[in-house]
């Protein structure tokens, strides 16, 4: 992945919360500002989350009602709008990755600090990919090989992010049940459970998982994702994944939940030392 093509995604939010901000300090309704540009009042909300592409025109327009006329500040919001359209690398996998979660491989890949908790299944970022095949075939039972290879290559080419020059911090959370529930045949959990402690012992990743012993837990909410970035103007944002579309939220109120949920979950977990025990006596149990 290249920052080239995950900095398009960040610009695209940046770009569209400069356009919330300068919206809401002029007191213009979104069905105002859609009006302007012959749009919806929806198109301005997923132009203000950074879910779509830019026209420069559309964007000129709106500076134009938003009262900004300085010529510097408009090339500015401008130049954005070039960047913020570049195609990243996963369009190329468009056939079978949903337009809700482009944005999020595009985040993913230009965070400095990912923070996960996982319950289903062990993260995409952290599968081998026998393991992802095993994923991807149950849950979609009536896909072809051909599509399932598709999705398996797409998850193992997102996997890049965690060696990669500029990797980020990640931090993981997996719930016992994740490591317990089986996906695939005895020796693809086997593999699973080397491969995790293999990659926790990497400087950038930290991974602890939340035993069953523990009883109820900060993780009740279900699996999310936090992600931040280098950018000092881009909020911290919250990812939550559903069957068919997501949720990103970037309210200070709703990141800070969920950020200390994720302290909550890491300060009762154990250390990720004893975490890697504890997979060598669930591997020798395989």
């Amino acid at each position: 992945m290249t920052a080239e093509a995950s900095g398009s995604v960040v610009r695209r939010i940046l770009l569209g919360s400069q356009l919330r901000r300068l919206r809401e300090s002029r007191g213009i309704t979104r069905e105002a500002a859609g009006y302007s540009i012959r749009a919806s009042e929806s198109k301005i909300s997923r132009l203000e989350l950074g879910r779509v592409s830019f026209k420069a025109r559309d964007v000129e327009d709106l500076l134009t009602l938003y009262g900004v006329t300085d010529g510097a500040e408009r090339e500015s919001l401008l130049g954005l709008v070039r960047e913020a359209n570049a195609a990243g690398w996963w369009h190329s996998y468009g056939d079978v990755l949903p337009g809700w979660f482009q944005t999020y491989i595009g985040l993913e890949g230009a965070a400095s600090l990912i923070r996960i908790y996982e319950v289903q299944f062990i993260h995409g970022l952290l599968q081998t990919e026998a393991y992802a095949h095993a994923v991807v075939q149950r849950g979609m039972p009536g896909a072809g090989s051909a599509e399932i290879d598709r999705r398996v290559a797409l998850r193992l080419e997102r996997q890049k992010v965690l060696v990669s020059e500029n990797a980020p911090v990640f931090h993981a959370v997996l719930d016992e049940a994740a490591l317990r529930r089986p996906y695939g045949d005895r020796d693809v959990m086997r593999g699973q459970l080397e491969h995790l402690i293999e990659i926790s012992q990497r400087p950038n990743v930290q991974l602890q998982v939340m035993p069953f012993s523990f009883g109820g837990h900060a993780g009740e909410s279900g699996a999310f994702t936090l992600l931040r970035f280098p950018e000092s103007d881009l909020q911290d944002i919250v990812y939550l994944e559903q069957l068919t579309s997501a949720l990103y939220l970037d309210k200070e109120e709703e990141v800070k939940q969920y950020s200390r949920a994720m302290e909550r979950l890491q300060a009762d977990c154990p250390d990720p030392d004893k975490t890697r025990d504890l997979l060598r006596g669930l591997l020798q149990l395989s």
